[in-house]
């Protein structure tokens, strides 16, 4: 089974819009394949990291205990870069607005490794 994680600003699941900035995503989506890829159910876990308020620690250690195969978001601070590809987690660069666009386009092979971190993650929100 692979597990594939996103940050997003809602919980309706494949629906759920895709947020800018992984650290304070109100929630991450996590979507569970079979064996043959089939997405076979997506779950919505709050944000409890430090950045909502939450206990401390950042959001992208607390959510490696969710045991993610693939992380997909716009862009991350180069901390849970390195800490997700240290984990052996790849990193893909979003390139939908919702889960279900991203995971289409996971399907079909068109997601390609988020190169880099955001120095400025912390800072400002991204456009797109």
């Amino acid at each position: 089974m692979k597990r594939i994680m996103m940050p997003v600003e809602d919980a309706t699941g494949l629906e759920a819009k895709v947020a800018h900035h992984f650290g304070r995503a109100p929630y991450f989506a996590l979507v569970e394949f079979d064996e043959n890829n089939k997405t076979l159910k997506v779950n919505t876990e709050p944000n409890r990291s430090e950045h909502m308020g939450g206990a401390p620690g950042h959001s992208h250690e607390s959510f490696l205990a969710l045991e993610p195969d693939v992380v997909v978001a716009y862009s991350m601070g180069p901390g849970a870069l390195n800490t997700f590809q240290d984990a052996g987690v790849t990193v893909l660069e979003a390139t939908a607005d919702t889960v279900k666009g991203n995971i289409e386009s996971f399907e079909q092979g068109k997601l390609k490794e988020l190169a880099g971190g955001c120095e400025h993650a912390h800072h400002h929100e991204h456009e797109h």
